[in-house]
């Protein structure tokens, strides 16, 4: 189904396409069409953060910022669905044209820069949806006029709106399309920043009667003193998980493609290498008892299989969806469930 309309969507420019491809997906889901679109996946319980997912392949933040299509992408046969990022307050983003199609190297530029309706918008869909048949992932960061000294306050007040909502928090620190934002990811910044968050994390849960897990998500172009960094400070304060990677502003493997040279994230094929590598130290460097989610790069349902032989327990898919449709979802579930069944049959990848 999708290679039939996969043209039709490349015929726009990439932002145009994302949006057409949401709008098809809701209206197929509305007029109970979608079984059409892909067919859901046999189950693969697994469980991370105290949860259970009904399978372990989940849909990256980015996707619908709004939260305005969950039951449509859960539909999908996603075991969960990661919604954001949101900020405080709506902001358009960076001007457009913002996000670029590779198509020969199967990636995306994008530098759209949290364009948002804001957290209240984002509440209001989420109270609406339905949320049958997956759990749901709630991506928060901070407006892009904030400064970073007071980042913590963006972020509180997101997670203080979400928290009811969702079945886990993700806190992004790591997107390269907000000026500063990364910086948070240095070592004492990391700390405030975790520490604060941990603190209310724990007052929620008082409050609302429930612990919802929280996690960090980091960036692919740490050095490895980075990631030693941010191995300590995470385990130091115990999160829940972390997710391993956002998108890259290197261009390995895209060198002389057209669009390469446009500012912003680098996602797809070419991340595979330099996110699982990421994650492959993170899981050295951070106790068992923190999961990893690992997302960057998946195209096919090996390359799932790849990331949980690095270390990852759930994984994650975006840009793989444009280039693969759907049908990339049920592929990694199976590609996991084999793996499960004959661990010992599938190579460790080479570091």
């Amino acid at each position: 189904m999708y290679a039939l309309s996969r043209p039709f969507l490349f015929a726009f420019d990439a932002e145009r396409a994302h949006g057409l491809g949401l709008a098809s997906l809701e209206a197929a889901y509305r007029s109970g069409l979608n079984p059409l679109i892909a067919k859901p996946p046999k189950p693969l319980p697994t469980k991370a953060f105290g949860l259970t997912f009904p399978n372990p392949v989940g849909l990256a933040a980015g996707l619908d910022k709004n939260g305005a299509h969950i039951d449509a992408l859960l539909a999908l046969g996603f075991g969960f669905v990661e919604v954001g990022t949101v900020t405080p307050r709506p902001q358009p983003g960076n001007p457009k044209p913002r996000m670029f199609r590779l198509p020969r190297q199967e990636a995306v530029i994008n530098r759209l820069g949290f364009n948002n309706e804001g957290v209240d918008a984002l509440v209001r869909n989420v109270e609406r949806a339905r949320r049958i048949g997956g759990l749901l992932g709630i991506n928060i960061g901070k407006n892009k006029d904030t400064p970073n000294e007071s980042a913590e306050d963006d972020y509180l007040h997101c997670l203080r709106k979400v928290y009811a909502l969702a079945d886990y928090v993700t806190v992004n620190i790591s997107s390269p399309n907000t000026a500063g934002l990364r910086e948070l990811q240095e070592e004492q910044a990391l700390r405030r920043l975790v520490s604060v968050l941990r603190d209310e994390q724990e007052k929620l849960a008082g409050q609302h009667g429930k612990r919802v897990p929280m996690l960090v998500k980091i960036a692919p172009d740490l050095s490895e003193s980075d990631i030693d960094a941010a191995g300590r400070v995470l385990g130091d304060l115990a999160v829940d998980g972390v997710i391993a990677t956002n998108t890259t502003i290197a261009r390995d493997g895209v060198e002389g493609a057209r669009f390469a040279d446009e500012v912003g994230g680098l996602s797809g094929a070419p991340l595979m290498g330099k996110s699982t590598a990421v994650l492959r130290m993170l899981r050295t460097r951070l106790p068992e008892s923190i999961p990893l989610v690992g997302v960057g790069g998946i195209l096919h349902g090996a390359d799932a299989a790849t990331k949980q032989a690095a270390g990852a327990l759930l994984v994650q898919v975006y840009t793989g969806l444009v280039y693969r449709g759907p049908a990339l979802v049920g592929e990694c579930v199976d590609a996991l469930r084999r793996r499960k069944e004959a661990p010992s049959s599938t190579p460790l990848p080479l570091a």
